[in-house]
């Protein structure tokens, strides 16, 4: 049995093949971060800066669908007047402002 057909054409050692092994797993690495990273933490940077411009009077969009208009505004919570009632809720449940255009997918 002839060994030597099975053995690479040119055997390379030292930094150069540990540098060609180490590459497709930066590039993924690398895509990973642009990809699927990058873009949640950014959407999730603009979802706190706008929940923390809510004010009073705000008419706001639930993440349950609803409608309604912010009656005063605490640290963690807030106090939302839908239709005649006054609920408190997570600030985290209001999904975007009325008057915003729909988020696109």
């Amino acid at each position: 049995m002839n060994f030597a057909l099975i053995q690479p054409a040119s055997a390379t050692s030292g930094p150069a093949a540990a540098l060609i092994q180490i590459l497709p797993f930066a590039g993924i690495a690398l895509m990973f971060y642009f990809l699927l990273i990058r873009p949640q933490s950014k959407a999730r940077k603009e979802m706190e800066a706008r929940l923390a411009k809510l004010k009073a009077g705000d008419e706001v969009v639930l993440t349950s669908g609803l409608y309604a208009t912010i009656d005063r505004v605490e640290e963690k919570h807030i106090w939302l007047k839908i239709g005649t009632s006054v609920v408190k809720a997570r600030r985290t449940a209001v999904a975007a402002l009325a008057t915003e255009a729909e988020p696109q997918n």
